[in-house]
């Protein structure tokens, strides 16, 4: 698979019989990522994400053509020159050979996700060996799919499978989806396979810490703003009005992080960024906080998105270069933003951990 996604499967015989010896695969799945930053790589990625009926929930042939007309012809050369903004060029450091220098090149998700199964495949083995699961990723739209993986780790007789999600908040739109598609596997298979999806880990404790640490970490380098804000992906405010758990999964998230971070309600606040279209989605939105916190006069602002475990578009471009330049426009002088949780030593004992409860 492109750009060592899905290393595991394509391995030498002598490693391939090493795998066999694994009964248990873990399947890290994020959403995907454009395969390269053009017009035609987002037409392509947005083709499969917007069709979902678990993203978009409106008639389907009204939607389609919509999208197909409308949407993507509008948005495919705006959304890749935001990806060309934040696409990784490769290490350029004279120390660097050239393998080295593709392990820092391409799409940031696509990277960080490669740098997570890697680092928690030492972690698992380190704590279940010669037991321990082995780790692969796949993802909701694009390559590898979640049925391409299933099929190819079966090849490889592993028997059962843990879907983990990389959203810690479940929403149908993300984690309904990896669902829908678990269960399409299954009602094709006459040997249904033994799988299990985590729906969700919004206030794991290991988690909890892994973020805060993160932004600790960031406090000893940068300093600590006045305020901190705590960016969630949105979605449509009828999606939550329908049974959608996801707006409270995130407050929960945000008051389990303040409370870790020791922070007085008045110096942390959340709200939903990314909305899309002309409905009402779920508030407050970070672009109207951000312009609030400038005219009540408050100068530097920290913000991160704890629904977000790898750096990507929507953080790196959306936060770190759009809502900067905005809060800098209303009057603020100083706005840092604190990256996810990435492969960080913390968030990847806190997903070992949340493997091991299963396993168990």
């Amino acid at each position: 698979m492109q750009n060592g996604l899905y290393e595991p499967i394509f391995l030498s015989h002598k490693r391939s019989c090493l795998l066999i010896m694994k009964k248990t695969a873990v399947i890290l799945v994020n959403l995907g990522t454009p395969e390269s930053p053009t017009a035609k790589g987002v037409s392509d990625f947005l083709k499969l994400f917007l069709a979902d009926r678990r993203v978009v929930e409106l008639p389907k042939i009204f939607w389609w053509l919509l999208l197909r007309l409308i949407v993507i012809p509008l948005r495919a050369k705006k959304v890749a020159r935001a990806y060309q903004e934040i696409w990784w060029k490769g290490c350029t450091t004279d120390q660097c050979n050239e393998v080295s220098r593709n392990k820092c090149k391409g799409s940031p998700i696509r990277v960080i996700t490669s740098r997570q199964v890697k680092t928690l495949q030492k972690e698992l083995n380190a704590q279940h060996s010669p037991e321990g699961p082995l780790v692969v990723n796949a993802v909701t739209y694009g390559e590898p799919s979640i049925e391409f993986v299933l099929e190819q780790l079966k090849i490889e007789k592993i028997e059962s499978f843990i879907v983990l999600p990389m959203y810690p908040q479940y929403s149908g739109s993300t984690t309904g989806a990896i669902y829908d598609q678990v269960a399409d596997i299954i009602k094709k298979s006459r040997n249904v396979p033994d799988v299990t999806v985590i729906k969700s880990y919004a206030t794991h404790p290991g988690y909890i810490d892994a973020l805060a640490q993160t932004i600790k970490d960031h406090w000893k380098i940068y300093g600590k703003k006045e305020k901190l804000l705590m960016s969630f992906h949105g979605i449509p405010q009828e999606y939550s009005d329908k049974g959608d758990p996801y707006e409270a999964h995130c407050l929960s998230t945000a008051k389990a992080l303040a409370a870790k971070l020791h922070l007085k309600n008045a110096n942390w606040s959340m709200g939903f960024q990314s909305r899309f279209g002309p409905k009402k989605w779920l508030q407050p939105y970070i672009d109207d906080q951000l312009n609030d916190c400038a005219k009540d006069g408050i100068k530097s602002i920290d913000i991160i998105s704890p629904a977000f475990t790898a750096d990507c578009l929507e953080t790196l471009e959306e936060l770190n270069i759009g809502y900067r330049e905005l809060f800098l426009d209303a009057g603020g002088e100083n706005y840092s933003y604190i990256p996810c949780v990435n492969d960080s030593p913390l968030f990847i004992s806190a997903l070992a951990d949340i493997i091991s409860e299963r396993l168990h």
